[in-house]
């Protein structure tokens, strides 16, 4: 056999291995017993530890000397690219630092689902200030002398900086305070009222799941604190939660992991169990959430259809026409919690959690003085003062497990979401007339053929270009959102 060939069969294993770690953090999130955490912890840290040594093995850096590269199809040179990356950053971190990472950000997301509960910071921040002190090591051994967090940022979006996403969201902050402010100040739609029956709103958002073409022989849905999709190839699962007096809750957070989930079940399979058989980032895994969720499931005509299901499961819930129902999903009010905002205060949440784990890995900011510095930022950016930590600092499972640098990619989703949508309304006519069927095969079909099924072929930036045939900003976001709530306020 070549060295290509001996080199991605041992990459076949190694991705292998890794869905199995995964399958044992969706199990964490759903239903294992609470008094398992901490063996599960020793779990995932000898997992974590056999993982780490398949990607430091010096068989993969002498097979990697040994490929001419020049001999290589576009395919085995894009796999070729993802393990170079991934053997040079893995040689970096020692062994038993990996495995500590995975045992302490395990424990540490039981003891945060608890101190959320209870709005105590206290009983969290010991825990806390060992994750921080664990990641900024990690980092360090990452970063070569340069910025921390752009070396945490390299695992979420591979070529982006802090300085390149500064940029772009001090681009996005203006423009969207502005329609922010204006329609605050105008008047506010009627939103829907009633008790909603959680098993009603379990089988609906099944059946909205698959008017999206989410393929339940090959995913599931289940409930969490958190709701997350995990899972790649021919096993995605999503979890969705519930609130009786709130069911856009449930259906929108379904149909955002559903986005995720079809990205990884549309990627061609002959990819699976290679680095291309996964989303390429962060970034454009979240374009696709985002543009489920938004441009296509809160659009006009997604909601004249959701409308009827909704009357079908729950009768009469205040809303007495399709376009007051598209108000509704679309209300821009005041709120903590940011997977429960609007399109136009989404980002201003974001942008607030970069900023502030920016400060965290620097050191300007201590974990005692998070909730202070926090609440201080939320009252200047939203106006509101946060009542209890777990509205606050303590709302997203993200610092907990050690996850600094993801929070930037959920804007710059939304940047490329909005550029994919702008590509594809121009490349596909019908789409909102099929969407008001509940049909949305023309835009999904599109997303697959497209991005989807590239895997991580290209580099984040080269998906999106592909996908677009422009260069990704903010500008047609910023248009799609302006014209979007000008028409629902009357502005």
């Amino acid at each position: 056999m070549s060295a290509y060939s001996d080199l991605m069969v041992f990459q076949k294993n190694t991705e292998a291995l890794s869905s199995v770690a995964g399958r044992l953090g969706w199990d964490q999130e759903t239903i294992m017993p609470e008094g398992a955490a901490a063996q599960r912890g020793e779990e995932l840290s000898a997992m974590e530890t056999v993982l780490h040594a398949r990607r430091t093995d010096p068989r993969v850096g002498d097979w990697l000397a040994a490929i001419d590269e020049g001999g290589l199809d576009a395919v085995q040179a894009a796999n070729l690219r993802h393990i170079k990356r991934s053997y040079a950053r893995n040689t970096k971190v020692p062994a038993a630092l990996a495995a500590e990472v995975a045992k302490v950000t395990s424990m540490s997301q039981g003891i945060w689902a608890e101190a959320r509960a209870n709005d105590d910071f206290a009983h969290f921040a010991p825990t806390f200030e060992q994750v921080v002190a664990l990641k900024r090591e990690e980092a360090s051994a990452l970063a070569d002398g340069g910025e921390l967090y752009d070396a945490m940022l390299q695992d979420y979006e591979p070529g982006s900086s802090a300085a390149e996403l500064s940029a772009m969201f001090g681009a996005l902050r203006p423009r969207l305070t502005v329609l922010r402010d204006k329609v605050l100040g105008a008047d506010q739609p009627k939103g829907v009222s009633g008790t909603f029956d959680e098993a009603a709103q379990m089988a609906l958002t099944h059946e909205v799941a698959k008017s999206f073409g989410y393929d339940f022989n090959r995913g599931r849905i289940d409930k969490a604190v958190h709701p997350f999709s995990s899972g790649s190839g021919t096993d995605s699962r999503i979890t969705t939660r519930t609130s009786e007096d709130d069911p856009f809750n449930c259906l929108y957070s379904t149909i955002h992991e559903v986005g995720h989930a079809c990205y990884e079940l549309g990627i061609d399979d002959a990819h699976l169990f290679t680095p291309l058989g996964a989303g390429v980032s962060m970034g454009v895994h979240e374009s696709q959430s985002r543009i489920y969720e938004n441009q296509l499931g809160r659009s006009r005509a997604y909601t004249e259809y959701l409308y009827g299901k909704m009357r079908e499961s729950f009768g009469d819930f205040g809303i007495d026409s399709a376009e007051g129902f598209y108000a509704a999903v679309n209300r821009v009010t005041q709120g903590y919690i940011r997977t429960e905002s609007d399109e136009i205060q989404y980002n201003l949440h974001v942008l607030l959690r970069f900023d502030l784990e920016q400060q965290i890995i620097s050191g300007a900011l201590e974990i005692k003085d998070l909730p202070e510095a926090w609440n201080a930022r939320f009252e200047a950016d939203f106006g509101v003062k946060v009542d209890k930590v777990s509205n606050g600092c303590l709302q997203d499972v993200h610092w907990p497990v050690g996850l600094f640098g993801y929070f930037p990619t959920y804007s710059l989703g939304n940047v490329y979401a909005g550029c994919l949508n702008k590509a594809m309304r121009k490349d596909v006519s019908g789409i909102d007339a099929a969407l008001a069927q509940g049909d949305t095969s023309p835009a999904t079909t599109w997303l697959r053929e497209n991005l989807q099924q590239y895997g991580g072929l290209r580099t984040p930036h080269d998906t999106i270009v592909h996908a677009c045939g422009f260069a990704p900003n903010e500008v047609p976001l910023l248009d799609y959102l302006e014209e979007k709530f000008s028409d629902i306020y009357g502005l």
